[in-house]
């Protein structure tokens, strides 16, 4: 039977300290020096992964669908009101020309 992690803990531990050698660990948790070894390393690398920084600041949140769609519908209008806007001008300059058209 495989010994659980809060078991194979300590005894990782005083290896790693000089307390044990690695054939005693491995007695201890009833398996070969080379699973010993395995498990140490593994041990070692979940530590590492723990260990590490990964990116600064606050983790990002997951986006609000409603948001998303609020912003692409914002978006819709923007480019509709500019299209109206220009479409004004077009009229306004309309304007000026027939009236100049007119005057002579």
């Amino acid at each position: 039977m495989q010994p659980t992690p809060t078991e194979m803990m300590p005894v990782i531990l005083q290896r790693l300290a000089g307390s044990l050698t690695a054939i005693e660990a491995a007695r201890q948790l009833g398996m070969s020096r080379k699973s010993y070894y395995q498990w140490e390393t593994r041990a070692l690398r979940g530590m590492q992964m723990a260990l590490d920084r990964g990116r600064p600041g606050r983790p990002r949140s997951k986006p609000d669908p409603t948001l998303a769609r609020v912003e692409a519908q914002k978006q819709q209008l923007q480019q509709q009101v500019e299209i109206l806007e220009q479409r004004l001008r077009c009229q306004d300059v309309l304007k000026s020309v027939e009236t100049v058209a007119k005057k002579k």
